[in-house]
Parts: C-alpha cells; structure tokens; sequence
C-alpha cells in the first residue's frame, strides 16, 4: 500500500516538462537583459588604433600626432587628420581612426618629452588607475544594482498577485479584519447603554447558535443601525462586537470606500461583501455611513457620482443575503436624518439602537469603567462627579478623567484628587485659562457683564442653580458664569425657555444700566439667544401670532444638499412676521431684564466690586454677598 505521506519525488509523466520555478525564469531574464546592456557598451566604445612604440616616435617625428595622454607606461593620444600605416600584421591596412595606443618600455625614455614638446603635441597625465577588481566592481555594481531592484519589483508583484491583488489592487477592500482573539473590548467595557447592549448580545448569540432561533421560525437582521450624538459609544459598542463575537469581524469607515478612481467605491463594497460571504456567519461594521448613504438625488453629482454608486452597490449587496449566510451588517452615523430611505426599510437595516446622552447613573457606570487603573483618592466621590458632568457624552467622560490623571501627574501627586477632576471640568467646559492682560477698565466691564448674567441666574424661579462666577479669561470667553443643571432635562417649558435668555441677556443690560452703552462681550450670548428664540417661536410653537405651527426654519444641522434642493415651507408674508415675532420677544425680554436688573442696581455693583476683588466667585460666595446687600439696603 502506497503512503501518501511518502516524501519520495514523484516521476512527471513522460509528456509533461518539468515546470520551471519563476525565480529561475526571472535570473534568466535578468543575464540577458545584462549580456544585451553590455554589448551595446561595449559596442558604442571607440576602438583605438594599436602602435608599436618605434611607430608612435616615428608618428610625433612626422608631425601626426596632435596629443597624447601618459598613464604611467601606458600612452594613448590622438592623431592629425591623416591616417598611419602600421608595420603590425594586423593593422598593414590603411586605417582611419583618429585615435592610438602604445605601450612603453619598461625602460625610462628621457628624450619622450624633449621629442613632443619639439613637435607641438599636446600632452596630458593622468594618475595610476584603480585596481583590477577595484574596475571590476566599479562596471559591474550598477548593474548589480539595477537588477537587484529589478528582482524586487518582480518578487513583490508576484506577492500581490498571490494575494488576489495585483499592482493595481484599488478595487480590494480596506476593512480590518479581527477576530475574538485579537480584541480586547468586551461588552463589560461598554457601560450606561444597557438597552443597547441587549440588542447586540441577542445578536451574538444568534451568531453563535443559529438553529436556536431557525427553530422557532425566527431569521437574522440584515442590517443594524446605530444612532446618536458623537461620543456616545457607538465605535466602542462595535469593537466589543468583534471582542465577543466568534466570527469574524469586518470594519471599515465608510470615507474608505470613495477613491479618486470611478468605480472603486462599489468594488470595494464587493470585495468587502465577498470576503464576508466566504467567512460566513461574519459581521460587518461600517463607520460614518453617513459619508456615502445619503439621500440620492441631493448632492451634486446627479445619479451617476462615484458616491451614489457605491450606495447603489451596498444596497445590492445586502439584498443579496441568504438566510443561511448569516452575514450582518452594522452601521453607526450622528445624522440618520440625511440617509437615503432605501437604507432604512426593513431588510436592510431592520434596527435602529439609539444612544443617547448618559443620564446621571450611566454616567456614574462610564466612569466606574474609566477608572478602573486610575488610583483615586479617598475624596473622590464618582456619584457626585457623575451629578456635575450633565451633558457629557461618553467620549467627555473618558476625556475627563484623562485630563484629571494628567492634572495629578502634573502636580506630582500619587493619586488623583477631587480638585484634580475641577480642575479637568473647567479645563473640558470652561477651556484653558488664558493670560489675557485686561486693563482696569475693562475688568469692571467684565465684571459688571457677568455680575448680570449671576444675578438673573440667581433670581429667575426656573434658571439653572448658579454654580459660580470669574472674569479670568477662559478659552474665547473673558469671563464665564456657570449653571448647573440639578438633574437631566429631556423636556422645556416655555418658561424655563424665558428665563433661560433673560440670564443670557443679563450681561448686555448690566452694561446699559451701568455704562449706558454696549460692547462687543455680548455677541455670543445674542447669537445663542435669537436662536432659541426662532426655534421658540417657528418649531415649537410658542408664539401667540404664530399660532401651533412647527416650522423648518433656523436648523443648522440641516445638510447642505436637502437644504439648497428643497423649498421653503411658508411664504415671504410668514416669513416676514416670524423675523418680526422674534424682535418682538427679544425685545421684550431685553426690557424685562434690565428693569429687573436696575431695581437690584445696589446688588449688581456689589457682586462686581467682589468678582474685582477675588476674581473667583462660588455659588456660596455670591448667595452671601446678594444678601449682605439686601440686607443692607433694607436697614
């Protein structure tokens, strides 16, 4: 019985030539590209005309030799326009070549250069040569050289053509491939989205245990889309995919797709998809879908840009799943407004897992997981910080307690303190303190602007609690005043609305009151106040003019193509009472701060004289000073 595992050669049958290897090919290729290069040098050198040395003293005696080069016992030279006849065997013919070479004897010939210089001949020198093999290496390392890289070139595109690629592989897929081995993110890293996490751990346990859920009549989603602010885990929920997951695990941004070739983008969806298919059941994640899945017909390429195009692809692709194939596809964009619909239907992206902003326990759950090897000090208290840091995505959290480990090391402190998470907050919120030089006058204008914007906050029934107030510059700001909310708002009232831009106009009419004219610090406050104010009255229906209509109007996130390719939902009329609507309650809301503002004039000028002094103002600091004044006042 034969052994296939036998390493004895196997005789070739007798009419098949044994295959030559393509190195070998490649070595042959190159000794004839180098016998070609060196015969073509060697038949563009000139050949010289060889002289016995009695001919070349004859040849100078005669005047026929117009220059000569000496090379220590080696002469070459040139000869005048006529030619020499040589008594050599070889050369008795008349030759024409305007060029010699003779040798002289190993005996020094004194009257050489009395003979040439007698005769007008122009003589040159030149130094001892290199070596034998020194000429060797110098002719042939060029070459040696240029093969070399040849050789290179040749086995490199042997490689790619290995791989399935090729020298112009624009079409292949850039997706990263893991597996579970080479990811370390686990769902356990991912926290405060719980929702979520039940969504995908049901899908990974359909990945791994199909015949489960085929059993009761249950089929995969094509397709899950993950929505919400940046920052909010969407990348890191994928890669805890690929970290639990026991497939194979494709990911790629969706920028990646796009090339400046036309036709790349749906190549590379193919190969991507092809790829996957092979692997099966595999997932694929597609980062920034928004880069290539919005609404087609929008941009301003028409229906034939390289963008559309590659939609097209990825939905052919997904339509083109088996149920058996167990491929899914997950995608995560902040602007699932601006995606084509053909996206969303089912069969598609049959889910959608929203993440939101983390409320106060998921924000307490983020940073129990952030800091796990960061060493706390004793005052740190996460339920409190996690009551401060309302707003703050994910990606704000993990920012924080970097920046607070960094603030500790900084200090060179062995743990990292409460004071070193302010300091990070103010940093994150406030930004860096600047060393703006402020002249006196412009202090007192600082502080009297944010001495309005506290005393607003401080008395308006439904304002943010006031956290605390310093005119040192901060980022762009000269001063800053800050509110903290007491828990999440998902829901505003119209009041709270109101009193929210009277503490934003409270730092323009403390100017009026005070200096009786404006300046340029109130420019952002403005901005953010017209703004809420439009959507006040144009989406949310707050305006007794306008009525309960909700209006698409003042939206900065609304994306360029859908804005410039739609029309305006209201007429010039409409349009012209919602601009006058929104005067009219800027206005009127101007008017109330400043009348509230002057009949507490005595507590302004002394919340200002304070900042002066002390620059930093808590919540505390500025309760006792309002009511040291009003106490005052009524005495």
């Amino acid at each position: 019985m034969t052994n296939p595992n036998s390493s004895e050669k196997q005789t070739p049958p007798a009419n098949q030539q044994p295959e030559i290897p393509k190195q070998y090919s490649f070595l042959w290729l190159s000794a004839a590209i180098f016998l070609v290069f060196m015969w073509l040098q060697d038949s563009s050198t000139p050949k010289l005309q060889e002289l016995a040395y009695s001919e070349f003293k004859t040849a100078v005696t005669n005047d026929q030799v117009s220059e000569v080069t000496l090379k220590e016992d080696h002469i070459t030279g040139l000869l005048r326009n006529q030619g020499l006849v040589s008594s050599n065997t070889d050369n008795a013919s008349q030759s024409s070549s305007p060029g010699f070479s003779t040798t002289r004897p190993p005996m020094d010939d004194p009257e050489l250069l009395t003979l040439l210089e007698a005769h007008d001949v122009t003589i040159r020198a030149r130094s001892a040569g290199l070596e034998w093999w020194q000429e060797l290496i110098r002719g042939f390392l060029p070459w040696i050289l240029i093969l070399a890289l040849m050789y290179w070139f040749w086995g490199s595109a042997q490689k790619r053509m290995a791989q399935g690629g090729g020298m112009f592989d624009y079409g292949r897929s850039k997706a990263r491939r893991s597996v579970k081995e080479t990811s370390t993110t686990t769902l356990d890293d991912v926290a405060g989205i719980e929702s979520a996490k039940r969504e995908v751990a049901e899908i990974i346990d359909f990945l791994k245990s199909p015949d489960k859920y085929r059993a009761l009549g249950a089929s995969m989603p094509k397709g899950i889309l993950l929505v919400g602010p940046p920052g909010t885990g969407k990348t890191l929920l994928a890669r805890a995919i690929a970290g639990e997951a026991d497939v194979p695990f494709f990911s790629i941004s969706a920028s990646e797709f796009i090339e400046m070739f036309v036709g790349v983008g749906a190549s590379r969806v193919r190969d991507l998809f092809a790829s996957a298919r092979k692997e099966a059941p595999a997932l694929i994640f597609i980062d920034e879908l928004d880069a290539i899945g919005r609404s087609r017909g929008a941009g301003f390429g028409g229906g034939h840009d390289e963008r559309e195009q590659t939609l097209n692809q990825i939905l052919t692709e997904m339509d083109g799943f088996e149920s058996h194939e167990n491929i899914l596809v997950l995608a995560a964009t902040n602007r699932p407004d601006v995606l084509d619909s053909a996206l969303l239907r089912p069969g598609r992206f049959d889910r959608k897992v929203t993440l939101d902003l983390p409320h106060r326990n998921a924000r307490d759950a983020i940073l129990a997981v952030h800091v796990r090897k960061v060493p706390l000090a004793a005052d740190v208290d996460l339920d409190q910080l996690a009551a401060r840091t309302i707003g703050f995505s994910g990606a704000d959290l993990k920012n924080l307690v970097n920046e607070a480990a960094l603030t500790a090391a900084r200090e060179n402190l062995s743990e990292v303190t409460d004071h070193c998470f302010e300091l990070a907050r103010d940093r994150i919120v406030l930004g860096e303190k600047r060393d703006a030089q402020l002249s006196q006058e412009e202090r007192k204008i600082v502080a009297h602007h944010e001495s309005g914007h506290a005393i607003m906050a401080y008395y308006m029934p439904k304002a943010d609690p006031l956290t605390r107030l310093t005119i040192i510059p901060h980022g762009m700001a000269m001063g800053v005043t800050e509110q903290t909310p007491k828990e999440d708002r998902y829901n505003y009232s119209e009041s709270y609305l109101r009193d929210r831009i009277k503490v934003m106009l409270g730092g323009r009419s403390a100017e009026k009151i005070i200096y009786g004219e404006v300046t340029t610090g109130a420019q952002n406050d403005l901005k953010e106040a017209t703004k809420l104010v439009r959507k006040m009255i144009g989406q949310w229906g707050m305006s007794e003019k306008i009525g309960p209509m909700g209006l698409s109007i003042g939206d900065e996130h609304v994306f360029l193509g859908r804005e410039m390719g739609s029309q305006r939902e209201f007429s010039d009329k409409m349009a012209e009472l919602i601009d006058a609507e929104i005067q009219s309650e800027l206005m009127a809301l101007e008017k109330a701060t400043i009348d509230f503002l002057t009949d507490h004039r005595s507590q302004l000028e002394a919340l200002a004289k304070a900042a002066l002094e002390k620059e930093n103002l808590s919540a505390e600091d500025i309760e006792n000073v309002l009511h040291e004044e009003a106490a005052r006042k009524t005495a």
